[in-house]
Protein backbone atom coordinates (compact mmCIF):
# COMPACT_ATOMS: atom_id res chain seq x y z
CA UNK A 1 0.00 0.00 0.00
CA UNK A 2 2.99 2.28 -0.48
CA UNK A 3 1.34 4.80 -2.77
CA UNK A 4 -2.29 4.00 -1.93
CA UNK A 5 -4.30 6.08 0.51
CA UNK A 6 -7.58 4.21 0.98
CA UNK A 7 -10.68 5.67 2.59
CA UNK A 8 -14.38 4.86 2.46
CA UNK A 9 -17.83 6.26 3.06
CA UNK A 10 -20.83 4.10 3.92
CA UNK A 11 -23.67 5.40 1.78
CA UNK A 12 -27.24 4.79 0.73
CA UNK A 13 -30.22 2.77 1.91
CA UNK A 14 -28.35 -0.51 2.49
CA UNK A 15 -25.04 0.78 3.90
CA UNK A 16 -22.89 0.35 0.81
CA UNK A 17 -19.12 0.82 1.00
CA UNK A 18 -17.91 3.48 -1.43
CA UNK A 19 -14.10 3.42 -1.61
CA UNK A 20 -11.71 6.25 -2.43
CA UNK A 21 -8.29 5.24 -3.78
CA UNK A 22 -5.85 8.13 -3.77
CA UNK A 23 -2.43 7.87 -5.39
CA UNK A 24 -0.22 9.66 -2.87
CA UNK A 25 2.40 10.28 -5.55
CA UNK A 26 0.15 11.96 -8.12
CA UNK A 27 -2.86 13.13 -6.12
CA UNK A 28 -5.19 11.30 -8.52
CA UNK A 29 -8.14 9.37 -7.15
CA UNK A 30 -10.46 6.53 -8.14
CA UNK A 31 -13.95 6.04 -6.73
CA UNK A 32 -15.20 2.46 -6.37
CA UNK A 33 -19.00 2.10 -6.44
CA UNK A 34 -20.44 5.62 -5.87
CA UNK A 35 -23.46 4.30 -4.07
CA UNK A 36 -25.53 7.39 -3.27
CA UNK A 37 -25.33 10.83 -1.65
CA UNK A 38 -23.14 12.62 -4.21
CA UNK A 39 -22.62 15.64 -1.95
CA UNK A 40 -21.00 13.41 0.66
CA UNK A 41 -18.72 12.02 -2.05
CA UNK A 42 -17.74 15.52 -3.18
CA UNK A 43 -16.92 16.48 0.40
CA UNK A 44 -14.78 13.38 0.93
CA UNK A 45 -12.80 14.08 -2.24
CA UNK A 46 -12.23 17.67 -1.15
CA UNK A 47 -11.16 16.51 2.30
CA UNK A 48 -8.65 14.08 0.71
CA UNK A 49 -7.32 16.90 -1.52
CA UNK A 50 -7.47 14.57 -4.50
CA UNK A 51 -8.10 14.86 -8.23
CA UNK A 52 -10.69 12.32 -9.45
CA UNK A 53 -9.61 10.26 -12.45
CA UNK A 54 -12.24 7.52 -12.78
CA UNK A 55 -15.14 5.50 -11.38
CA UNK A 56 -14.84 1.72 -10.99
CA UNK A 57 -18.07 -0.31 -10.80
CA UNK A 58 -17.95 -3.81 -9.39
CA UNK A 59 -21.51 -4.47 -10.61
CA UNK A 60 -24.66 -2.64 -11.60
CA UNK A 61 -27.07 -2.94 -8.68
CA UNK A 62 -28.82 0.29 -7.70
CA UNK A 63 -27.15 0.51 -4.29
CA UNK A 64 -23.74 0.81 -5.98
CA UNK A 65 -24.56 3.22 -8.84
CA UNK A 66 -27.07 5.87 -7.78
CA UNK A 67 -24.47 8.66 -7.53
CA UNK A 68 -22.52 7.71 -10.68
CA UNK A 69 -24.06 10.27 -13.03
CA UNK A 70 -23.63 13.16 -10.58
CA UNK A 71 -20.00 12.24 -9.85
CA UNK A 72 -19.19 11.74 -13.52
CA UNK A 73 -20.74 15.12 -14.38
CA UNK A 74 -18.97 16.93 -11.56
CA UNK A 75 -15.48 15.71 -12.46
CA UNK A 76 -15.77 14.72 -16.14
CA UNK A 77 -14.28 11.28 -15.52
CA UNK A 78 -14.84 7.88 -17.18
CA UNK A 79 -16.83 4.98 -15.76
CA UNK A 80 -15.24 1.52 -15.89
CA UNK A 81 -17.26 -1.71 -15.69
CA UNK A 82 -17.23 -5.34 -16.77
CA UNK A 83 -18.27 -5.84 -20.39
CA UNK A 84 -20.62 -8.58 -19.15
CA UNK A 85 -22.54 -6.11 -16.95
CA UNK A 86 -24.01 -3.89 -19.67
CA UNK A 87 -27.56 -5.20 -19.31
CA UNK A 88 -27.58 -4.82 -15.52
CA UNK A 89 -26.35 -1.23 -15.76
CA UNK A 90 -28.81 -0.25 -18.47
CA UNK A 91 -32.04 -1.91 -17.31
CA UNK A 92 -33.73 -0.56 -14.15
CA UNK A 93 -35.64 -3.83 -13.69
CA UNK A 94 -32.37 -5.77 -13.66
CA UNK A 95 -30.35 -3.35 -11.53
CA UNK A 96 -33.33 -3.15 -9.14
CA UNK A 97 -33.53 0.65 -9.17
CA UNK A 98 -37.04 0.39 -10.66
CA UNK A 99 -38.20 -1.11 -7.37
CA UNK A 100 -36.72 1.78 -5.35
CA UNK A 101 -38.61 4.55 -7.13
CA UNK A 102 -35.29 5.83 -8.51
CA UNK A 103 -35.02 4.21 -11.95
CA UNK A 104 -31.40 4.37 -13.06
CA UNK A 105 -29.85 3.47 -16.42
CA UNK A 106 -26.12 3.78 -17.08
CA UNK A 107 -23.62 3.16 -19.83
CA UNK A 108 -19.98 2.60 -18.89
CA UNK A 109 -17.36 4.52 -20.85
CA UNK A 110 -14.83 1.69 -20.65
CA UNK A 111 -15.95 -1.95 -20.84
CA UNK A 112 -13.38 -4.35 -19.45
CA UNK A 113 -12.65 -7.97 -20.29
CA UNK A 114 -11.74 -10.78 -17.92
CA UNK A 115 -8.14 -10.54 -16.63
CA UNK A 116 -7.59 -7.29 -18.53
CA UNK A 117 -5.01 -5.04 -16.90
CA UNK A 118 -5.45 -1.29 -17.26
CA UNK A 119 -3.88 1.85 -15.85
CA UNK A 120 -5.91 4.46 -13.97
CA UNK A 121 -4.80 7.16 -11.54
CA UNK A 122 -1.28 5.76 -11.73
CA UNK A 123 -2.39 2.31 -10.52
CA UNK A 124 -2.13 -0.95 -12.44
CA UNK A 125 -5.49 -2.71 -12.03
CA UNK A 126 -6.60 -6.16 -13.10
CA UNK A 127 -10.25 -7.00 -13.71
CA UNK A 128 -11.35 -10.46 -12.58
CA UNK A 129 -14.77 -11.66 -13.70
CA UNK A 130 -16.66 -13.10 -10.75
CA UNK A 131 -20.24 -13.80 -11.86
CA UNK A 132 -22.82 -15.12 -9.44
CA UNK A 133 -24.23 -12.08 -7.63
CA UNK A 134 -24.98 -10.59 -11.05
CA UNK A 135 -24.18 -11.92 -14.50
CA UNK A 136 -21.22 -9.57 -14.93
CA UNK A 137 -19.93 -8.93 -11.42
CA UNK A 138 -16.21 -8.29 -11.29
CA UNK A 139 -13.44 -7.59 -8.80
CA UNK A 140 -10.59 -5.12 -9.13
CA UNK A 141 -7.16 -6.38 -8.08
CA UNK A 142 -4.29 -3.98 -7.42
CA UNK A 143 -1.41 -6.43 -7.19
CA UNK A 144 1.27 -3.91 -6.24
CA UNK A 145 -0.86 -2.59 -3.38
CA UNK A 146 -2.08 -6.04 -2.33
CA UNK A 147 -5.77 -5.15 -2.35
CA UNK A 148 -8.92 -6.52 -3.99
CA UNK A 149 -12.27 -4.75 -4.28
CA UNK A 150 -14.83 -7.54 -4.36
CA UNK A 151 -18.16 -5.73 -4.59
CA UNK A 152 -21.00 -8.01 -3.46
CA UNK A 153 -19.37 -11.22 -4.64
CA UNK A 154 -17.21 -11.93 -1.58
CA UNK A 155 -17.88 -10.76 1.98
CA UNK A 156 -16.24 -11.45 5.32
CA UNK A 157 -17.13 -15.10 5.89
CA UNK A 158 -19.76 -15.15 3.18
CA UNK A 159 -20.72 -14.48 -0.44
CA UNK A 160 -23.36 -12.30 -2.06
CA UNK A 161 -27.00 -13.09 -2.66
CA UNK A 162 -27.81 -15.02 -5.83
CA UNK A 163 -31.59 -14.61 -5.99
CA UNK A 164 -31.56 -11.42 -8.08
CA UNK A 165 -31.76 -11.29 -11.91
CA UNK A 166 -28.62 -12.84 -13.39
CA UNK A 167 -27.62 -14.43 -10.08
CA UNK A 168 -26.34 -18.01 -9.79
CA UNK A 169 -25.24 -19.94 -6.71
CA UNK A 170 -23.15 -22.31 -8.83
CA UNK A 171 -21.41 -19.38 -10.49
CA UNK A 172 -20.66 -17.53 -7.26
CA UNK A 173 -19.09 -20.63 -5.72
CA UNK A 174 -16.92 -21.04 -8.84
CA UNK A 175 -15.97 -17.36 -8.62
CA UNK A 176 -15.05 -17.74 -4.96
CA UNK A 177 -12.79 -20.70 -5.69
CA UNK A 178 -11.19 -18.85 -8.58
CA UNK A 179 -10.25 -15.91 -6.34
CA UNK A 180 -9.04 -18.00 -3.43
CA UNK A 181 -6.89 -20.21 -5.67
CA UNK A 182 -5.30 -17.42 -7.67
CA UNK A 183 -4.57 -14.60 -5.21
CA UNK A 184 -1.98 -14.38 -2.40
CA UNK A 185 -3.32 -15.14 1.06
CA UNK A 186 -2.22 -11.73 2.39
CA UNK A 187 -4.40 -9.88 -0.14
CA UNK A 188 -6.71 -7.47 1.67
CA UNK A 189 -10.31 -7.79 0.45
CA UNK A 190 -12.60 -4.76 0.55
CA UNK A 191 -16.25 -5.77 -0.06
CA UNK A 192 -19.32 -3.77 -1.02
CA UNK A 193 -20.81 -4.08 2.47
CA UNK A 194 -19.56 -4.76 5.98
CA UNK A 195 -15.92 -5.16 7.04
CA UNK A 196 -12.76 -6.08 5.17
CA UNK A 197 -11.16 -9.52 5.19
CA UNK A 198 -8.23 -11.34 3.58
CA UNK A 199 -7.93 -14.10 1.01
CA UNK A 200 -6.18 -16.27 3.61
CA UNK A 201 -9.00 -15.88 6.14
CA UNK A 202 -11.63 -16.74 3.54
CA UNK A 203 -9.68 -19.82 2.44
CA UNK A 204 -9.84 -21.14 5.96
CA UNK A 205 -13.22 -19.99 7.23
CA UNK A 206 -15.61 -19.14 4.39
CA UNK A 207 -18.38 -21.77 4.55
CA UNK A 208 -18.89 -21.62 0.77
CA UNK A 209 -15.39 -22.96 0.00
Amino acid sequence: MNKLELQKCILGPVMTNCYFLKNKETGELLIVDPADQPQTIFEKIKEMQARPAGILLTHGHYDHILAVEDVKKEYHIPVYASAMEEETLEKPMVNLSAFQGRACSLKADVLLNDLEVFEAAGFSIQVIYTPGHTAGSCCYYLKEEGVLFSGDMLFYGSVGRTDFPGGSTADIVKSLHRLLESLPEETEVYPGHDISTTIGYEKRYNPFV
